[in-house]
């Protein structure tokens, strides 16, 4: 199923960005926002109203999986019509996927484990849910990566006055975000989301003592879909 091509949820037409953030109306909740991004024709869509039934999405499937893999399970949820080819639904999509295999290979010996779990979840949804669309290239500062940073955050109980987890969760991040810079832009969701996942599962192993599943090669199957798409200097292009 088509999702839009990362264009306008309500015509079709490419989203375009300005240099200057203005308010605008959302077409959906018709609320305003300052925003640097609407379409061609002038619409413009609110983060929440955009991520809203793709995030609803995200934490039912991830609640009910039994998978360890969590590129696996992102791939399962790209297959979704409201998790759509750009949006900030991939901010908790991330984290959740990373969340989800992380307590599945730990296991569930008790009600607390599993207690614990969906608390992780319902945090990350918080935490990805407040992190704006667009913050690649106008913060500087992709929201796949920073997802990652929320998950090591999340199960290791950083805060700003931690010492071992701050570092963790930061340099997680760190990590997530140099990996994702260095396939270069333009933008792609599907891109650095695979690529911040299999670090973050990389990372867990070393740092969090948690062995995630991996695929042996990761294969994006969105690329009609992207306009923007790199093509054969993307290594999930097939």
């Amino acid at each position: 199923m088509k999702r839009g091509e990362g264009a306008c949820l309500v015509c079709g037409k490419p989203v375009v960005y300005y240099e200057k953030a203005k308010m605008m109306e959302c077409m959906m909740c018709h609320r305003q926002f300052e925003s640097r991004a609407g379409c061609e024709d002038g619409h413009y869509v609110c983060d929440e109203c955009h991520a809203s039934k793709g995030i609803e999405i995200i934490m039912e499937e991830c609640k009910s999986s039994s998978l360890k893999n969590p590129v696996e399970l992102m791939q399962k949820l790209m297959e979704e019509p409201y998790i759509y080819m750009h949006g900030p639904e991939h901010h908790v999509m991330v984290g959740a996927a990373l969340l989800t295999a992380y307590y599945n290979c730990k296991g569930f010996d008790g009600g607390t484990a599993r207690a614990d779990f969906e608390a992780a979840l319902e945090e990350m949804k918080a935490r990805g849910g407040g992190y704006p669309g667009g913050s690649c290239g106008l913060w500087g500062c992709c929201g796949a990566a920073v997802s990652a940073g929320m998950f090591v955050s999340i199960v290791t109980k950083a805060t700003p006055l931690t010492g071992k987890s701050w570092r963790l969760s930061n340099q997680m991040t760190a990590e997530a975000l140099g990996a994702i810079a260095k396939l270069g832009g333009p933008r792609c969701c599907k891109r650095n989301s695979f690529t911040a996942a299999a670090e973050a599962a990389r990372f867990a192993k070393e740092h969090l003592e948690v062995e995630m599943e991996l695929p042996k090669e990761i294969c994006c199957g969105f690329s009609e879909e992207n306009r923007e798409c790199l093509r054969k200097k993307c290594p999930y292009h097939v």
